[in-house]
């Protein structure tokens, strides 16, 4: 029996006859030039995988110590603040969901790109005249991780290269080096409570530049970006034509003392997506929605970069539709009280857990102003049995049974990061055997001792 031919209509560079060779009598219908083919198996990973890499479990899968089996652990390295059990979600978001499953309304597939309703809801919530927004420029995704996916996949092709803060989160790298993008990072400035090195971020710019990535407020800093900063972070942009992909997961999660201003507010020439999600305000992490709001008031970004987004979006088929559900109820029916809890909660963390740390020889931290996180300098001159953060960490680990993540992780030595979401009692129990290991560990430098004796 003759194999079977399928016709199709070529496009591109695809054949314009795809022979598909069903073998139904049992005798070899392969090709004649696969005759001399020495059958092997040859299955290898694909390039994309071997370029996937995440700092985060390089460095912690390796640290080989076991924590000190006469104390309890305590894990401050987690960007869960679930983990614990004291934060949880509010009430009416946990209710929002059980009505979206009860109703039996989303238990099919939904638009690649979310619902319609759950994208207006959205456009609704973070509308304002100085960045409108429509049910057309929004993306939802499955989690904010994806919607940086997204936009680094439709800004940038292999051989180009995307601005990255150094400290940052370690995912821009993992999936940028995954596509064949690379990596250019700029400085953050801890003297300067982690603002921007404008200059040196500026002479990273070159013809393949193809977006400048701004977090804030910042994982793994804490710091939030004043008004006037952000502007001459704008200016850069907007004089070198680059646009801006914004993570603004941790937006409005600021300490009374700090006021978040979303970057797409501040400028009109500047195109940009912004990038967030429930998981961190709403204290839902693992149920994945995030999106994308398309700015683009100068229509920089035309249909092209839309209908690429659209693309992209439908190599998956979008984020959970139950949580798409009860979306509505969740932005309109959560107490204002809960956000002030949660941010009540976490300043007070940041200013036992600065406090205690500051007081500490050895030792920088720099004052939080929003979102989970405090950075910590160590100061290596004086820990000189530690080669570096890493090591410092391993060992705090071993002695002390306190896990917080070396800064190295987020390409910035010799500091590491506190999450400061654990109950206050274990805040104060780490800082407590954080002092007692440096302490145990601590020598002068070379020529200060007159300044140890005081």
């Amino acid at each position: 029996m003759d194999p079977c031919v399928i016709q199709m209509t070529g496009s591109g560079n695809l054949p314009s006859v795809l022979d598909v060779h069903v073998n139904i009598s049992g005798r070899s219908s392969a090709p004649g030039k696969m005759k001399g083919r020495k059958a092997r198996w040859t299955v290898r990973p694909s390039d994309l995988s071997n370029r996937t890499f995440n700092p985060i479990r390089a460095i912690v899968d390796n640290m080989k110590v076991k924590p000190n089996p006469n104390k309890t652990m305590i894990a401050l390295s987690i960007g869960d603040p679930t983990v614990f059990g004291n934060l949880p979600t509010d009430p009416e978001i946990t209710q929002a969901l059980k009505d979206a499953l009860d109703s039996g309304k989303y238990n099919g597939y939904a638009p690649a790109i979310g619902y319609l309703s759950s994208r207006e809801e959205i456009a609704s919530y973070y509308h304002c005249p100085k960045a409108p927004l429509e049910a057309k420029d929004v993306i939802l995704t499955n989690g904010c991780s994806q919607a940086i996916d997204l936009c680094l996949a439709v800004l940038a092709n292999p051989g180009q290269n995307i601005l990255v803060p150094r400290p940052g989160f370690c995912l821009y790298r993992s999936l940028a080096e995954s596509m064949g993008i690379e990596v250019k990072l700029y400085n953050l400035l801890p003297e300067k409570s982690w603002e921007v090195d404008l200059k040196q971020l500026e002479s990273l710019i070159d013809e393949k530049t193809a977006c400048l990535v701004v977090n804030n407020p910042s994982n793994p800093c804490g710091s939030v970006f004043s008004k006037s900063h952000l502007r001459k972070i704008l200016a850069v942009a907007a004089r070198q034509c680059i646009p801006i992909l914004a993570d603004e997961i941790y937006g409005d999660m600021v300490f009374s003392d700090s006021k978040f201003e979303p970057l797409a507010t501040l400028s009109s020439n500047v195109p940009i997506l912004s990038c967030g999600g429930l998981a961190k305000r709403w204290l839902v992490p693992g149920w994945r929605l995030g999106w994308i709001l398309i700015h683009d008031r100068r229509d920089i970004f035309g249909n092209e970069i839309r209908d690429g987004l659209v693309r992209l979006s439908q190599r998956i088929l979008g984020p959970c539709t139950i949580v798409q559900g009860a979306l509505k109820n969740i932005l309109r029916r959560t107490p204002q009280e809960f956000y002030h809890n949660t941010l009540s909660f976490l300043k007070s963390n940041a200013d036992l857990c600065y406090g205690a740390l500051a007081a500490i020889p050895g030792l920088r931290p720099v004052h939080p102003s929003g979102a989970m996180y405090l950075m910590v300098g160590i100061e290596m001159e004086h820990f000189p049995e530690f080669e570096n953060d890493v090591e410092f960490t391993e060992r705090l680990v071993a002695e002390q049974s306190v896990h917080c993540l070396p800064a190295t992780c987020f390409e910035y030595p010799s500091f590491f990061r506190v999450v400061i979401t654990v109950p206050e009692v274990m805040i104060l129990e780490a800082c407590s055997r954080i002092q007692e290991f440096c302490e145990q560990h601590y020598h002068c430098a070379e020529g200060s001792q007159e300044e140890c004796d005081k």
